[in-house]
């Protein structure tokens, strides 16, 4: 097994400074050139970090927590292969916890903090978060990056660039033609909901297009909230023609609920929804949807909570590239002549 001392004698340079390099550390003061040359040597050599030895000198683990609402949720899957790519270019390890649906008495968050299997945390908080789990970690000494939620204190976050995203889904419909267009959203308290809904509001305005009261749900991102949000706007007297749904989970809701009130998707009531999964392409029809940049927001979580980790730096980043992107699926279509009337 190759060592350190390996490394320096093929890349030409001292230990402590192949150390620094390939540890990541402030410290490492290398041209670029020299960086390079290192991490080719130990790819070349097949050099593998002692872990157990550099937690005892460092103080750490070289593990951070992954916290998720669900780990089976298809929109986490690019958020997570981000993240694990970028901690292993790093010398790091990702422990996933899901956060909610645990069963009582389970306390896998505190026991996350309180044992020290990790050196951070990342937190994708969920509509069904335990407030205590949540205010333990705002208030611990742990670093902490909030993925996608902007919280209180300065913790730091990384988030995406929702009214982009939803400003695109709702001018998709509106240059088909739809005047009428409802959004279903997330909670009120939840950043990414908020954000969306300004998007949403945002084209609609822009476009001169009026957003009634009663367009306008904000029930949650899950599929039985997108089909009571969808039940409660296809109920009204003049219902809309097109539903911007601020979440795919949800639009599944909501398509499954169009079927059941026999309501033909497109021809009666087209759907696009925020966020692309394999799930949206393989529903029926298939989804229309906003194609966010998942995989570049979980490296971009994790280099946010590297630097809290080894140097105490505190951001908060906007992932905006690369752009969201139109999925144009079989779920939106013109409106027919009939609703137009």
């Amino acid at each position: 097994m190759a060592t350190l001392s390996d490394v320096a004698a093929r890349a030409g340079v001292s230990v402590s400074a192949v150390s620094r390099v390939l540890s990541d550390a402030p410290s490492a003061r290398v041209s670029e050139q020299t960086r390079q040359r290192i991490r080719q040597a130990a790819e070349d050599l097949g050099y593998r970090p002692n872990f157990a030895a550099r937690a005892l000198k460092f103080a750490r683990t070289n593990v951070v927590g992954l916290i998720v609402p669900d780990l089976t949720n298809a929109i986490f899957t690019e958020l997570m292969r981000g993240v694990e790519e970028e901690a292993n270019r790093r010398g790091y390890m990702v422990l996933l916890v899901r956060a909610e649906g645990m069963p009582e008495g389970e306390e896998s968050i505190p026991r996350l903090i309180g044992e020290g299997r990790v050196d951070g945390v990342l937190v994708q908080v969920g509509d069904n978060m335990r407030p205590d789990d949540l205010q333990s970690l705002v208030e611990g000494s742990l670093p902490v990056v909030f993925v996608n939620s902007i919280p209180p204190h300065g913790t730091g976050s990384v988030v995406l660039d929702d009214d982009r995203g939803m400003r695109l889904g709702t001018q998709h419909l509106i240059d088909l033609g739809h005047a009428r267009i409802g959004f279903l959203g997330g909670h009120p308290a939840s950043h990414t909901a908020t954000s969306r809904e300004a998007g949403f509001r945002g084209a609609m305005a822009g476009a001169g297009l009026a957003v009634p009261d009663e367009y306008v749900t904000r029930l949650g991102y899950d599929p039985r909230s997108g089909g009571a949000a969808l039940a409660r706007v296809a109920s009204l007297a003049e219902p809309p023609t097109a539903v911007v749904v601020a979440n795919v989970n949800a639009a599944h809701g909501a398509l499954l609920e169009a079927r059941r009130l026999g309501l033909r998707v497109p021809e009666d009531l087209s759907i696009v929804a925020m966020h692309d999964a394999w799930t949206a392409e393989n529903a029926w029809p298939p989804l229309t949807t906003v194609r966010m940049p998942l995989y570049e927001l979980g490296r971009a979580g994790m280099t946010a909570i590297f630097d809290r980790i080894t140097t105490g730096a505190v951001s908060d980043v906007v992932v905006a590239d690369p752009a969201p992107v139109l999925v144009e699926r079989e779920s939106t279509a013109p409106p027919s002549t009939r609703q137009t009337q």
